[in-house]
């Protein structure tokens, strides 16, 4: 299995400071997860690409897009944002493949999201063209969720299909969840109120990282 990733969500940080945020959290994140809204294929809007270049950290950004059919344009102006993996929906996109070729050739990670009752068959055809795939472990769109354990069958599933892929969960993460998803197969954590939503950050991160040993 590829090696554990540690994700926070700005999601529930504080916007408004949010590189303050983010030093906070950035020597123990593997990642800092992005989630971009559009209003659409979600009710809430969130951040741009114009915020996205604001964000001032060495930590890879992992841009994750609940956009309704995103054109490749709207997708370049994440790459040049400076993300370091873009992740579309399945359920949002008409041909997802259109996207997921695109982010390839712009030398970044891509990868495919689906919603709690996507089944897994939806995106098989696309494993080849992505570097991790997102389960989702509530329905898209708020923060502070209940983890939907239902989801663990099509992390497991994924596992055994792909043992070298990155599988990222998000929703609901906090260490008795995480621990959860790892048992299945998941390797990368996107937490964003189990981290934001504590005084201490690092030693909630730390919490999640010593449930996983």
């Amino acid at each position: 299995m590829p090696r554990i990733k540690i994700a926070p969500s700005i999601l529930s940080a504080d916007l408004s400071e949010v590189n303050k945020e983010i030093k906070e959290v950035e020597k123990y994140a593997d990642l800092i997860h992005v989630d971009i809204m559009d209003g659409i294929f979600v009710p809430p809007t969130t951040v741009d690409a114009e915020f996205v270049k604001t964000i001032k950290t060495k930590v890879p950004l992992d841009a994750h897009l609940m956009v309704h059919e995103p054109s490749l344009s709207y997708l370049k102006s994440f790459i040049d944002a400076g993300a370091y993996s873009i992740t579309i929906h399945e359920e949002a996109c008409k041909n997802p493949a259109k996207q997921l070729e695109f982010i390839r050739r712009s030398k970044i990670k891509s990868a495919v999201s689906i919603k709690p009752k996507t089944p897994l068959e939806k995106i098989k055809k696309y494993l080849g063209m992505v570097d991790m795939v997102l389960v989702m472990t509530v329905e898209p769109g708020w923060a502070g969720q209940k983890f939907i354990s239902e989801a663990m069958q099509k992390v497991r599933e994924l596992r055994k299909l792909k043992p070298n892929l990155d599988i990222e969960v998000d929703g609901g993460i906090n260490p008795y969840t995480a621990r959860i998803a790892f048992d299945e197969g998941a390797n990368v954590f996107v937490a964003g109120t189990s981290i934001f939503g504590k005084k201490d950050r690092v030693a909630a991160i730390k919490e999640i990282m010593d449930a996983l040993k």
